[in-house]
């Protein structure tokens, strides 16, 4: 792989980034709600779900489910009534003053923030479609697959991760200057964004179909 390859494809991963998705939004959420230490594993779910896209998309089986038309609107559905159902919980639990909301978010462990990243890639058909569609593209059939395949792959997982965490950062400073029901709100509002990605989401489904 030349230079030259590499470098269009990283400013393709950058522009791809360049717009908030739903693990970007799901981060902003989490951080601000239980710093960005504990959100780290929200980061390290989405990432394990790219790795898996990724492989997906090596092995060809990311191409067959993009070209079902089916496969394609079920994982977008799922990903769409998953982020609703995890935007209402949100805007649920924003409720400082109640000593019960307040021990399930700091009781909530690791593996459950892992899962929500991980779930939300998963089910996040821009990112199924960019690894079946575009990531072959920068693979040349002159050199062997794998070392390509794996520069490819950890170019995305560096540049992926820096951008999580970077929204994780900034989602936690300003967390942490508010307090009681002026946090409450921002949590409210965090909630809100992963709805409005999940309906735009869903309006996108409709708009292919």
């Amino acid at each position: 792989m030349t230079f030259e390859t590499w470098a269009v494809y990283a400013a393709t991963v950058l522009a791809l980034m360049s717009t908030p998705g739903p693990s970007q939004l799901l981060m902003l959420s989490n951080s601000g709600a239980h710093g960005l230490r504990k959100a780290l594993a929200t980061a390290a779910g989405d990432l394990s779900a790219n790795a898996l896209q990724m492989l997906a998309a090596g092995m060809g089986l990311a191409a067959a489910i993009a070209a079902s038309g089916f496969a394609l609107a079920i994982l977008k559905w799922a990903g769409v009534v998953y982020l609703i159902w995890l935007g209402v919980r949100m805007i649920r639990n924003a409720a400082p003053d109640d000593p019960d909301v307040m021990g399930r978010r700091r009781d909530m462990s690791p593996g459950s923030l892992w899962r929500q990243g991980f779930l939300t890639s998963a089910t996040n058909p821009k990112a199924v479609v960019f690894f079946a569609a575009l990531f072959p593209q920068f693979i040349s059939a002159q050199h062997a697959f794998w070392p390509q395949f794996l520069i490819l792959s950890i170019t995305y997982i560096i540049m992926d991760g820096l951008f999580l965490s970077a929204y994780g950062a900034g989602a936690s400073w300003i967390a942490a200057r508010f307090k009681g029901a002026a946090k409450a709100w921002i949590e409210r509002i965090g909630g809100g964004f992963v709805i409005v990605a999940a309906i735009l989401l869903g309006f996108k489904s409709v708009a292919r179909q």
